[in-house]
């Protein structure tokens, strides 16, 4: 049996399934899986919770209606939350307990009996508070008990016919803000508008743009360094940003790796 096979599998007698959906290939694959196997049983649910991004509810959507599932939306502004805003280590903590607690109450309503996320075991060698919040929230991982990884899974949706199987991976855009640097709305959106620019003047697919205070640094997949040899590009990008209110431009030389930011001082 596959590993596809085994994570359809895994849905056989859960009754109802609720699926959070994020924009990105995990989730995606949870939820192809658990619509294979339960049909109209299973809805995706996915947070518009004022810091994910625009392209990523673009891809939530799409990804559902190829998949065929119901698709929920739920609306909250994380921004309201002063445990979230404060941004110390325990930002993601805090705001995998608010979506912990709008899960269970759509659970509710939905009557459905689980809900599931797209965590998967490489997931479980970062450090990662928010996957300990879902977990306390009862929030199930298939991808973990099936055993998949990354790029197990990238394979797996492939299989399956779906668009995002090569989709860089992505995460909220407070995490593009140092901890201790208080996420508020207006860096929220420049971020996202500097991240914007950057894909579309060079053509980079993993790009983030972090916003250390009055300086953004730019960063893209290893694999896509050379795009920031054009000094053209580079000086057109960094007068876009400054027009968005960063006063300087850093060009990361060494490219893209998660949890980066959260080791500077």
């Amino acid at each position: 049996m596959s590993k596809l096979e085994d994570l359809i599998g895994w849905f056989g007698g859960k009754g109802k399934v609720m699926v959070a959906l994020s924009g990105g290939v995990d989730s995606a694959l949870v939820a192809y899986a658990a619509y294979r196997a339960l049909g109209s049983s299973a809805v995706a649910v996915t947070a518009d919770y004022k810091t994910l991004a625009q392209e990523e509810l673009d891809s939530a959507r799409r990804v559902c209606s190829e998949i065929g599932i119901r698709h929920v939306i739920t609306e909250y502004n994380e921004l309201e939350n002063p445990d979230f805003v404060k941004n110390d280590k325990d930002r993601c903590f805090h705001c995998r307990t608010q979506l912990a607690e709008h899960l269970a109450e759509i659970l509710r309503k939905e009557g459905a009996d689980t809900v599931v996320d797209g965590t998967n075991v490489d997931d479980l060698g970062e450090y990662r508070p928010g996957i300990a919040a879902l977990r306390e929230g009862g929030v199930k991982s298939p991808l973990v008990e099936v055993g998949l990884g990354k790029q197990e899974i990238r394979e797996c949706a492939r299989q399956a016919g779906l668009s995002v199987y090569d989709r860089p991976s992505n995460s909220c855009l407070a995490s593009r803000i140092p901890w201790g640097l208080e996420v508020t709305a207006e860096k929220l959106a420049r971020i996202e508008k500097g991240e914007n620019i950057v894909k579309h003047l060079f053509g980079a697919r993993q790009v983030r743009v972090r916003d250390l205070g009055s300086s953004a640094r730019i960063e893209v997949g290893r694999d896509e360094l050379h795009l920031l040899n054009d000094s053209q590009k580079v000086s057109m990008v960094t007068q876009r940003l400054r027009e968005i209110g960063f006063e300087s431009v850093i060009i990361d030389r060494e490219g893209y790796r998660p949890g980066k930011l959260n080791v500077i001082t």
